[in-house]
């Protein structure tokens, strides 16, 4: 038995790509399904799943249909205590799932003006006192999980946990559009996005093509790269 989660694009999915971390880098077995986007077929293809409406959805081994990233979170963390998806030390988890809570219900600039893509970098890109507002508290809550776990660098609670898996698209806009944040919170994004995983879910991403291209932007633009 495995769990099935429905997920749109991935070149620009941000959502789809946290619920899909959710499995694949917890080792939870699960059939991937994918729903147009872009097609005009994503009512149509989610209809099965009703109330659930928008991806990620999953379907629990048993039957479960469970929509919300967070909820998803909460779903798979339950079913598999010792998947260790979330930290061990009670401090640690409930830092974890603060920024978890605070990532699913903030960051609406930075969301909004910054629509995730992982084709390209970005060059030019003028960052509002919106977004500024958004990445300075991101810093904030990234001092703060290092507080509680006492780490200067690697992942923020020792281990991977969900916290990397809510921010891996934060930090895919960070990269992809250049925008300023401390030395510390640019290696810790480039952490995240150098993950084998997300590596194949961005090769798989360059498999679609898009005319036009969403969410394209009047500026200059480089390959993507980590360097």
């Amino acid at each position: 038995m495995s769990y099935e989660i429905y997920i749109g694009d991935r070149m620009f999915s941000s959502w789809s790509l946290r619920g899909w971390l959710m499995l694949e880098k917890f080792t939870l077995p699960h059939t991937v399904h994918l729903v147009g986007l872009f097609t005009g077929t994503m009512a149509e293809e989610m209809a099965h799943l009703a109330p659930a409406r928008l991806v990620p959805a999953l379907r629990t081994p048993e039957g479960t249909v469970v929509g919300e990233s967070l909820a998803i979170a909460e779903t798979l963390a339950e079913q598999n205590p010792d998947a260790g998806l979330w930290p061990v030390d009670p401090s640690q988890r409930a830092a974890a799932r603060w920024l978890a809570a605070e990532m699913v219900a903030g960051f609406g600039a930075l969301r909004g003006e910054c629509p995730m893509q992982l084709a390209h970098i970005y060059e030019g890109f003028e960052t509002s006192g919106a977004v500024q507002a958004d990445l300075d508290r991101i810093e904030t809550l990234f001092a703060f999980a290092r507080n509680v776990s006492g780490l200067a660098d690697g992942y923020l609670f020792g281990d991977y946990s969900l916290a990397e898996v809510f921010y891996t698209p934060v930090a895919a806009r960070i990269i992809g559009y250049g925008l300023p944040v401390s030395a510390a919170t640019r290696t810790y994004c480039k952490l995240l996005l150098s993950d084998p995983a997300v590596l194949r879910w961005q090769e798989q991403a360059h498999e679609v093509n898009y005319d036009p291209e969403p969410y394209a932007r009047d500026l200059p633009r480089r390959p993507w790269t980590l360097d």
